[in-house]
């Protein structure tokens, strides 16, 4: 398994981490498998948590500090690296979806948070927490349109995402935002900064009809795949698991319209909100 990429220590306390456990492993003279064995993980897991996408877990950093002869610093160090703008159960997701090369994604009920305007975001916040006050409902749009910003980099990551047609159709924050939202990703396809696609209803059954998937690859880090409920979400490194969701994910892109269709009915759809009738 190829190693992870040498880390600037300066720049955030996780890659600090990651480079300071990656030194103690060498210096303990363990390989990422027999830590891992000792962490009752995988070898990719140490090598994410030396890359920096994944986080140390307190029971994980109780371990290592046993494991390495590292005294308590694990221990005392793994709050700074977990601390995270974003929600619990997406914080780990998010951090790794920065690092990623290329991200792949079937979003079945909503159009994916890298893809989505501030007005639109703020729609979906609003709906999941109704009760919440105005400041952090502003706290996770801000937040949400910073994960956005890895867009802006001209070619990484490859961003592939297939929508399913239900997402475009229900008018999340009303016709105006959704004619906005539309039109958002019709400039990234149109830049040749994203590749979509759309399942459209015709499509029938298909094979991701129990949810979504987001897929993730990494320079010098095994790749992850992320699962997400309603306020629940975790990570998988499996190799198993994610060639079956890569498979699945496949199959998604073959039922689904071509990049040239499914631009020009995303575009129809924009056309329509624009003008408040229904699509």
């Amino acid at each position: 398994m190829p190693g992870p990429k040498d880390l600037d220590p300066s720049s955030s306390p996780r890659a600090l981490l990651g480079a300071e456990l990656r030194h103690a492993r060498e210096k303990a003279g363990l390989s990422q498998e027999k830590l891992g064995q000792l962490l009752f993980a995988s070898g990719s897991f140490v090598g994410q948590l030396e890359a920096g996408t994944r986080r140390i877990q307190p029971e994980q950093a109780r371990l290592l500090d046993a494991a390495l002869g590292t005294g308590d610093f694990f221990q005392r160090n793994f709050r700074a690296a977990s601390k995270s703008k974003y929600p619990e159960h997406f914080a780990e997701a998010a951090e790794a979806e920065a690092t990623a090369t290329e991200i792949r994604e079937y979003a079945p009920l909503l159009i994916p948070g890298l893809l989505q305007t501030p007005a639109y975001a703020r729609a979906v916040c609003r709906a999941h927490q109704p009760t919440t006050p105005a400041e952090r409902i502003d706290e996770l749009v801000a937040a949400r349109m910073e994960r956005a910003r890895i867009l802006d980099d001209p070619t990484e990551p490859v961003l592939w995402v297939v929508l399913d047609e239900a997402a475009l159709r229900r008018p999340t924050g009303g016709r105006g935002v959704m004619a906005e939202a539309l039109r958002h990703i019709i400039d990234l396809a149109r830049r040749s900064r994203i590749i979509v696609q759309v399942l459209p209803f015709e499509a029938e059954a298909h094979a991701a009809m129990q949810g979504a998937i987001k897929l993730m690859d990494f320079e010098g880090a095994p790749p992850l795949v992320y699962f997400e409920g309603v306020g629940t979400g975790r990570l998988e490194d499996d190799p198993a698991t994610v060639r079956y969701q890569r498979r699945t994910y496949d199959l998604l892109s073959a039922c689904a319209l071509s990049p040239q269709k499914s631009l020009a009915l995303i575009e129809a759809m924009a056309q329509d909100y624009a003008h408040e009738e229904h699509p």
